[in-house]
C-alpha cells in the first residue's frame, strides 16, 4: 500500500511537470502563440513585399516597352516640357507660405 501511494504521487508530480512545460516552458504553448502571431505579421509584410515588386516589375516592363508612357511618367515627375511649351507649378493649397499670421490686422 506504501508503495502504491508513493508511485501515485510520483506519476501526480510528473504530471504536474509536464503540464507546466506543455504551457509555461520556451516551447510551450504561449511560446507556440508567439510564434504564430510573428510567423502571421512577417507572412503579412511578404505578400505586401510581393505585391509591390509585382506593381514595380510591371512599371518597369511598362516602361520599357511603351513610349508614350515613358513620356507621361517623365513629365509628370520630373516636370519636362516639350518644345515651345510653358511650364506653370502652382504650390500646394495645404500649405500657408504666409508666415505667422501677416494677413490679421493690428487695432
Amino acid at each position: 500500500m506504501h508503495g502504491r501511494v508513493l508511485l501515485v504521487a510520483l506519476l501526480l508530480f510528473i504530471n504536474l511537470f509536464l503540464l507546466f512545460r506543455l504551457i509555461w516552458s520556451d516551447q510551450g504553448v504561449f511560446a507556440y502563440l508567439e510564434l504564430k502571431n510573428r510567423y502571421e505579421v512577417l507572412q503579412s509584410k511578404i505578400d505586401s513585399v510581393d505585391e509591390q515588386s509585382l506593381d514595380l516589375s510591371q512599371e518597369i516592363r511598362r516602361l520599357k516597352s511603351d513610349k508614350a508612357y515613358q513620356e507621361k511618367v517623365v513629365r509628370e515627375r520630373m516636370n519636362f516640357v516639350k518644345k515651345d511649351e510653358i511650364l506653370y507649378i502652382f504650390p500646394d493649397e495645404t500649405t500657408n507660405d504666409r508666415g505667422d499670421g501677416s494677413n490679421e490686422q493690428e487695432n
